[in-house]
C-alpha cells in the first residue's frame, strides 16, 4: 500500500511539472494549432506566447499572416484594444497586400476608438484616433467603411471639444482667464450648433468621484481662494495679492516675455 501510495505520489508529482516543460523547435502547424486552441479557450495570454513561438521559430511561415490577424480579432473582440492594435500594425507592416490594407486600417481605426470609453482621461489618444481616421477618408474616399470611420471621428471631434470645455470651466473656477480663454478658443469647432449637442451621460458611480465634467461633489471642500504658489516663480514661493486681473496678466505677459519689458 505503501508503495502504490509513493507511486501514484511521484505521478502526480510529475504530472505538475510537465506542466512547465518549455516546448521549443517544433513545426509551424503544431505552433498556430496551440495557438487556435488557445484562443478558442479564451486564454489570450497563451495564445500570446504560442504566436511568439511561432513568429520566432518560423519567421517565413505561410501561418503567420493568417494566425496575426487572428491574434488581432481576438484581442479587439476581448476589448483588449492596444494589443489588438499592436496585431494590426504588425500585419500591416509585414503581410497585408493591397487589397486587405483597407479593411486592416479600419480595424486599427476601431481599435483606437473602442480604447476610449472615457475621452476626459486621454487628449493625446483622442487627438490621434481622429488624424487616423481622417487620413482614411482621404486615402480611401469610396470605401464601404467611410460611414463608420466618419461616425467615429464625428463623434470623437465632439469628444474633444467637451474635454476643451471642461477644462475651460476649471480653469474659469480657478480664476484663470488666460487659461479658460485658450481652452475657449482652441480647434474651435463651429461648425457644430452646441445647442443641439447633448452632454454624455456619465454613470452615477463615476460620477461620484469625477463629476459630470463641469463640477463635482467635493467643490465645497475646495477653498476658493488663489494660488499661492505662482507657476513663473522660478522656485520663489509668492503669496497671491489682491491686485486686479489685469495687472496679475501683465505680469504674466512680462514674465514669459522679458524681452518685450525694456531690458
Amino acid at each position: 500500500m505503501r508503495h502504490i501510495f509513493l507511486l501514484a505520489a511521484f505521478l502526480l508529482l510529475l504530472t505538475g511539472c510537465t506542466k512547465d516543460i518549455e516546448e521549443y523547435n517544433k513545426p509551424a502547424a503544431y505552433w498556430y494549432k496551440r495557438m487556435i486552441e488557445s484562443v478558442s479557450n479564451g486564454n489570450l495570454d497563451k495564445a500570446d506566447n504560442y504566436y511568439s513561438s511561432l513568429q520566432s521559430e518560423h519567421i517565413g511561415s505561410p501561418l503567420l499572416p493568417e494566425a496575426t490577424m487572428i491574434m488581432a480579432q481576438s484581442h479587439l473582440q476581448y476589448e483588449e484594444y492596444l494589443l489588438a492594435e499592436h496585431f494590426l500594425n504588425e500585419y500591416i507592416k509585414r503581410y497585408a497586400t493591397p487589397g486587405e490594407l483597407e479593411y486592416s486600417e479600419y480595424l486599427k481605426i476601431k481599435a483606437k476608438y473602442m480604447a476610449l470609453p472615457n475621452p476626459r482621461r486621454d487628449q493625446g489618444l483622442i487627438n490621434e484616433a481622429i488624424a487616423s481616421g481622417n487620413h482614411f477618408k482621404v486615402k480611401y474616399p469610396h470605401s464601404i467603411y467611410y460611414p463608420i470611420v466618419d461616425t467615429m471621428v464625428t463623434r470623437l471631434v465632439l469628444a474633444r471639444a467637451s474635454l476643451n470645455e471642461s477644462i475651460a470651466l476649471l480653469y474659469e473656477r480657478l480664476d484663470k482667464p488666460m487659461g479658460t480663454e485658450h481652452y475657449r478658443n482652441v480647434r474651435k469647432e463651429n461648425w457644430v450648433d452646441w445647442a443641439d449637442v447633448e452632454k454624455a451621460d456619465v454613470a452615477w458611480y463615476k460620477e461620484i468621484f469625477e463629476g459630470d465634467g463641469t463640477e463635482s461633489w467635493y467643490a465645497f471642500m475646495i477653498p476658493d481662494t488663489q494660488s499661492v504658489v505662482s507657476r513663473n516663480s522660478q522656485g520663489q514661493v509668492k503669496v497671491a495679492d489682491k491686485r486686479s486681473k489685469e495687472e496679475q496678466e501683465e505680469e504674466y505677459q512680462r514674465a514669459i516675455n522679458p524681452a518685450g519689458s525694456g531690458f
